[in-house]
């Protein structure tokens, strides 16, 4: 197929595409956040240290780092997942979690906080598991991803 095989769009549509482009935009920034979609964590290139020491995470449960965009689970005690909190929906950052199950305010998407299985849509897409390591009571996440 040549470039003269497809049909050329009408100065209408051209005008009408240019006019909604800004409202897309608009769209997207209120999921994404607006600062590049989907917004991966640090943990991706390079090893983060997390604020304050691993026994914030309680036992059977798990806590969200929204600034590093991290979702840190204990399942067992002393066994820690770490996650990216960024929804795989929608991009927004996670923002509740009750015991093992995290929660998108976004859109209504719930993971398991100790797989990172989608356990209730939109989202279909399980979040990103990375490293995690504790030193000197600290949690440290990353880099890169961690083969399942």
């Amino acid at each position: 197929m040549t470039e003269h095989d497809c049909p050329r769009p009408s100065r209408r549509t051209l005008l009408c595409g240019a006019a909604a482009a800004p409202l897309a935009g608009l769209a997207l920034t209120a999921c994404g956040g607006g600062d590049g979609w989907p917004r991966s964590p640090e943990a991706e290139t390079q090893a983060v240290t997390l604020g304050g020491d691993a026994g914030e995470v309680p036992v059977g449960g798990a806590r969200i780092y929204r600034e590093d965009r991290l979702l840190v689970s204990q399942p067992k005690k002393g066994e820690f997942r770490a996650f990216s909190a960024v929804c795989t929906h929608g991009g927004c950052v996670l923002s509740s979690v009750r015991e093992l199950e995290a929660g998108c305010g976004c859109h209504g998407s719930r993971f398991d906080a100790a797989s990172g299985a989608v356990l209730k849509t939109p989202a279909t897409v399980d979040l990103p598991e990375y490293p995690v390591t504790v030193s000197e009571g600290r949690l440290i996440v990353g880099p890169g991803r961690r083969e399942g």
